[in-house]
């Protein structure tokens, strides 16, 4: 056998044993998949996550995370059950061992922040934004992001049965830390989706919508039904992608037969009017790729839906290896029927240095990835340019690697330049994003250090020569 960087070998998928943990150690099999059980027993706070670990988290990890959530935390703690259970689920049952091993989880890393995770010299980017992307700038009617030509963004809530410690909308989505006031959607849901569905009727050029949130999870399904059905009464719409992380932190959820059922009926509708119908979902770590989550994937296949596809985060010290997304990626395909597709590097929102990683990493990354997995299952590495929209890393057209900033062209225009008379000067310009300062040579760092970094430096404009 041919000796390769990478060695595929197939892994059967292993729901961890839950009783393993104090707090569970009675919990029956038919608990564990009942949704109400795990939505009821999230945990939400430390007093909670003690009564569940007992003896085996010692004082160290919690003063850590109260740390963390007094100081860093941009996310609210909302952990399933489901969830937690993928976190080190091999360590040893003594508390030193088993609190070292909880701090060095790749799953826990991102779903349950601590303070010695992020970075002691940059937490946060200098040019770092809540609404990094500008989602709410672009909003057409409230939770409407109109972004690209012919794709919207429908929010149809901002609460998720779990929240993840990087989450591109920690501006609204969830509740409120020390460190952030979140936004609110001020319309009642019935009212917001009146708003969005009246628009797209106005805008026949739309034929995608990402319906999304938060997370779909979370939406009562008869009201998420009615909505879709009077989406796909559109003639203009031709593709309907569902998101929802909870395929992998809540299958359970997926799996009820009420909401099958009503998804069938969904789908059915789809097919007669040929549009595709999809959901996504979004996993970042082999280890949360389990069989209920493989269940769930496969019942949404058999329910109608076309693919269920996956949108990762490229985390450092979470899946930052070829290793690393080769593992999860062929769990994914091969275990689980999810489709790799997607995996962004993390957005420039507050508290997210440590988890970010550099352009030129990612590039390494995409072309260490490719020809193990079949073309049509090999994830697309890629930046989400503020202003720009989503580019392959390899689409850079300019990269200063001392200072860490990279530089993007697009070729449409949004509603945030609506003012520019119809010129090209979008089209023109060279849009920038930036690599996590920690990473940078001393003479960025140096650079980066300096009393005037900020959006009005006309290097951080355009490329250094380019004038």
């Amino acid at each position: 056998m041919i000796r390769q960087p990478y060695q595929y070998t197939r892994t059967a998928l292993a729901e961890p044993d839950w009783r393993r943990l104090p707090g569970w150690r009675d919990v029956t099999a038919a608990q564990w998949r009942d949704p109400q059980w795990q939505r009821a027993h999230s945990v939400k706070n430390a007093r909670q996550l003690r009564a569940l670990a007992g003896p085996l988290l010692d004082d160290r990890f919690y003063d850590e995370l109260a740390a963390d959530q007094a100081g860093f935390a941009t996310m609210a703690m909302l952990l399933p059950p489901h969830v937690l259970n993928t976190m080190a689920p091999h360590a040893p049952a003594r508390p030193g061992p088993f609190t070292d091993a909880f701090l060095a989880d790749p799953v826990r890393r991102y779903m349950l922040p601590v303070r010695g995770d992020r970075h002691p010299r940059w937490p946060s980017h200098p040019l770092a934004e809540r609404d990094s992307l500008h989602e709410t700038d672009m909003w057409a009617v409230e939770g409407l992001t109109h972004r690209y030509p012919t794709k919207v963004l429908a929010e149809l809530t901002s609460t998720c049965p779990q929240y993840c410690g990087q989450c591109t909308r920690m501006d609204l989505v969830g509740t409120s830390t020390p460190q952030v006031t979140k936004a609110r959607l001020a319309l009642r849901p019935a009212d917001r989706q009146e708003q969005m569905l009246d628009y797209l009727k106005r805008t026949p050029s739309v034929r995608d919508v990402v319906v999304s949130g938060g997370d779909l999870a979370n939406v009562p399904w008869p009201r998420l039904e009615s909505f879709l059905l009077r989406l796909l009464d559109l003639g203009s719409v031709r593709d309907v992608r569902l998101a929802s992380k909870a395929v992998v932190g809540l299958p359970q959820h997926w799996l009820q037969p009420q909401v099958l059922d009503g998804l069938a009926r969904v789908a059915a509708v789809a097919a007669r009017r040929a549009v595709s119908l999809a959901v996504h979902t979004h996993a970042n770590h082999v280890q949360s790729v389990t069989p209920l989550v493989a269940e769930a994937a496969r019942a949404l296949l058999d329910a109608g839906v076309r693919d269920v596809r996956n949108q990762g985060v490229l985390m450092r010290g979470v899946n930052a290896t070829p290793e690393a997304l080769l593992d999860l990626c062929f769990a994914l395909q091969g275990e689980a029927n999810i489709l790799p597709y997607y995996f962004y590097l993390c957005d420039m929102i507050p508290n997210a240095e440590h988890w970010r990683t550099p352009l030129h990493q990612a590039q390494r990354l995409q072309e260490a990835i490719m020809g193990y997995l079949p073309g049509y299952a090999t994830p697309r590495i890629v930046c989400d340019v503020p202003h720009v929209g989503k580019r392959w890393v390899h689409q850079a057209v300019a990269y200063d690697r001392e200072r860490g900033i990279s530089y993007w062209t697009k070729n449409y225009r949004t509603s945030v330049e609506s003012g520019d008379g119809g010129t090209d000067a979008p089209l023109d310009r060279r849009f920038p994003f930036y690599d996590p300062v920690d990473t940078l040579p001393e003479t960025g760092r140096r650079w980066w250090s300096g009393p005037a970094t900020g959006s009005a430096r006309p290097e951080l404009l355009e490329p250094r020569g380019a004038r």
